[in-house]
């Protein structure tokens, strides 16, 4: 079953995350290979879009947002947008739209950023809008500097959470086709010398980096298969055995795709009648597959009438789901 597993360093200023998404990951994998619309995603976007997945996990669990957490990811190369979206409950779903050959060495450069002119966009969505709320987004191009090599995911979400939060953070990222894992240490907001958790001590601000640094660094020092392959007790005691840690319970990812008929009504009434109806002219039926699930949803004309037509005057639904 999928896992996410929160935990503090007890007298230390800094707190973590891990995350293995196994049984959710397998079902968005399964879903879009039974998919006859959509063939299944090239290896290196598969990866991509599972190392998305588990990072979603673990921000949205980070900040505890009642609403949907949105990675999106716009490309100039094969892959034109990638989608990870996390909702509060940590139920999630992702989607990418790739046009033309991936090879099979792709990396995210490769993927998204062929131009120069790729960004990631992370959009924290409210499940309850009040008149005149937006949602919040922030936007890291993908030709910042992010240090030395070809970044990857990590890097550039590690790069938004030092912008956006003010805190450092190291990240790992990894996923195959059985398992998406993620592992996120982040330094705790202080100012000055404070009381850490847990110690009867002050630590000033060069105390408190040094700690983060040290825990930092032992993070980094886990390789994409070993999160990949071993369970969380085993990584967690492994690279931090000198260290105590504080456990929470755990939590459970889950796949869950948030598309609904009344969703596809309301884009087909943004399409126009006069759009909808040349469409039904042309196939007999409006048919909308949705690419997070692949769920189809089809609209004869009683249907297509019908989202045209004021609720009160609507007769009962002919419609089919599949």
């Amino acid at each position: 079953m999928s896992e996410l597993h929160k935990f503090l360093f007890e007298g230390l200023p800094v707190r973590g995350m891990i995350v293995r998404l196994t049984d959710a990951w397998q079902e968005i994998l399964a879903r879009r290979r039974a998919d006859d619309e959509h063939a299944p995603w090239p290896w290196p976007v598969t990866r991509m879009l599972g190392e998305m997945a588990a990072a979603g996990a673990l921000m949205q669990s980070n900040i505890k947002f009642n609403g949907a957490l949105v990675m999106q990811i716009f490309g100039e190369g094969p892959v034109k947008v990638a989608v990870a979206e996390v909702q509060h409950d940590l139920s999630l779903r992702v989607t990418a739209k790739v046009v033309g050959e991936v090879a099979a060495d792709a990396h995210l450069q490769d993927l998204v950023n062929v131009n120069g002119r790729g960004r990631c966009a992370i959009t924290l969505d409210p499940k309850d809008r009040v008149p005149g709320q937006q949602a919040y987004q922030g936007v890291v191009p993908l030709n910042a500097k992010f240090g030395t090599g070809q970044p990857d995911l990590a890097d550039v979400l590690e790069h938004y959470m030092r912008q956006s939060e003010q805190l450092d953070t190291r990240l790992v990222l990894a996923a195959d086709n059985n398992v998406a894992a993620g592992l996120l240490i982040q330094r705790l907001p202080a100012e000055g010398k404070g009381n850490i958790e847990g110690s009867g001590e002050a630590m000033d601000a060069a105390e408190q980096l040094e700690h983060f640094n040290r825990i930092a660094t032992l993070t980094s020092s886990l390789t994409g298969d070993e999160l990949l392959q071993l369970d969380v007790e085993t990584i967690l005691r492994r690279l931090y055995w000198q260290e105590k840690i504080l456990r929470f319970d755990p939590q459970t990812p889950r796949f869950a795709c948030t598309c609904s008929r009344e969703r596809v009504a309301g884009m087909i009434r943004g399409l126009g009648q006069e759009e909808a109806e040349s469409i039904l002219a042309e196939r007999g039926e409006i048919d909308v597959s949705c690419d997070f699930c692949g769920k189809h949803y089809r609209f004869d004309a009683v249907d297509s009438a019908q989202v045209f037509t004021a609720p009160g005057d609507r007769p009962p639904a002919s419609s089919t789901v599949q």
